[in-house]
């Protein structure tokens, strides 16, 4: 793909992604519009790749369409290609089984997922404890926090050594998201 090829299929992403979540919002306190964490997980991944791997990149903005809209595998493939559709699907969690398999097997699987699959998940990762640093959910407890933050340690564990970049951001992250755990949350 060339870099006009490149800036067409990232243009429609954006559209596709943004139309496809549009009343969805963050989980946080500020209730901020779900397309900011796709923007920040791109943005995240286009630095670490120095903006030279814009199939991640899409991948990125699309990361979440399956999991959290109506959207299918097809459809991302279909307008994507299959090289972005793998990806979406390698970090795609089954819906249809109960919530603590699926924060389960993300932490058994994800050291056996592609290196690109890895790099996704732990900007994603990143970006979900930037977000409880700035903006924890109104109602999470201190306990809840805690073992979101434990559980996204143990699923990054399996992304060590695909980028220097952004396991710096993460831990950088979890040290903010940590802070949080110091200041009094509403229960």
């Amino acid at each position: 793909m060339d870099d006009s090829q490149s800036i067409v299929a990232l243009a429609r992403a954006w559209d596709f992604s943004a139309s496809r979540h549009t009343d969805q919002r963050r989980k946080g306190a500020r209730g901020e519009p779900y397309v900011n964490h796709l923007a920040e997980v791109a943005h995240l991944l286009a630095e670490a790749t120095g903006g030279r791997d814009a199939i991640l990149v899409i991948a990125a903005v699309l990361h979440d369409t399956v999991e959290d809209t109506e959207t299918t595998a097809q459809e991302i493939e279909e307008l994507f290609g299959a090289e972005v559709a793998g990806l979406v699907a390698e970090v795609t969690d089954d819906k249809s089984l109960p919530k603590t398999t699926r924060k389960r097997l993300q932490v058994e699987t994800t050291p056996r997922k592609s290196t690109r699959a890895r790099m996704l998940k732990l900007a994603d990762k990143t970006s979900n404890l930037r977000a409880i640093a700035h903006s924890p959910p109104a109602n999470w407890g201190e306990a809840r926090l805690r073992e979101y933050l434990d559980w996204a340690v143990a699923v990054v564990a399996g992304c060590r050594g695909v980028s220097d970049v952004l396991e710096r951001r993460f831990d950088e992250a979890h040290a903010a998201a940590m802070a949080t755990l110091a200041t009094p949350c509403n229960d």
